[in-house]
C-alpha cells in the first residue's frame, strides 16, 4: 500500500501535478481545520467499525483520473479507504500521519520531526 509523507503531498499540492485529497474524517473534524483544496466524504466512522460498504457507494465521487490521497485523523482508518480505493482500481495513496502529521509538519514540532524519522526508516 503506497502513502505519502507531508511535505510530498505539500509539494504536490504546490505544484502541476496535484492529487485529489480524500478527507474521510467525520464533517465536524473537516470543517474545524482541513487541507486547502480537500474534499470531505465523511466515511471514518463506517470504516472504523469495519463497514466499506459506505465508502464503495460513494466511489462516483472520487475522480480516477488523478491519485487520491486519502486523510484521516492519524493515518490509520486511511489505509482501509485507501485499499478499498486500490481494489477500486484508484492509484491511492495515505497521507503518513493524517491530519495530525500534517499539522505536525506544518508546525514543525518535534512529535512530527521524530514521527517523520520513523517513517523513513520503515
Amino acid at each position: 500500500m503506497t502513502r505519502i509523507l507531508p511535505p510530498e503531498l505539500d509539494e504536490r499540492l504546490s505544484g502541476g501535478d496535484r492529487p485529489f485529497v480524500l478527507d474521510i474524517r467525520p464533517e465536524s473534524n473537516y470543517r474545524a481545520g482541513a487541507i486547502e483544496d480537500s474534499h470531505n466524504l465523511p466515511v471514518y466512522e463506517d470504516l472504523r467499525g469495519g463497514d466499506e460498504g459506505t465508502l464503495r457507494e460513494r466511489l462516483d465521487e472520487v475522480p480516477d483520473d488523478r491519485q487520491v490521497v486519502v486523510v484521516c485523523k492519524m493515518g490509520v482508518v486511511a489505509k482501509r479507504a485507501t485499499r478499498v480505493l486500490d481494489e477500486a482500481g484508484y492509484d491511492a495513496a495515505t497521507l503518513a500521519g493524517g491530519m495530525s502529521g500534517w499539522n505536525g509538519y506544518h508546525d514543525g514540532t518535534l512529535l512530527y520531526r521524530l514521527r517523520s524519522l520513523v517513517w523513513r526508516l520503515f
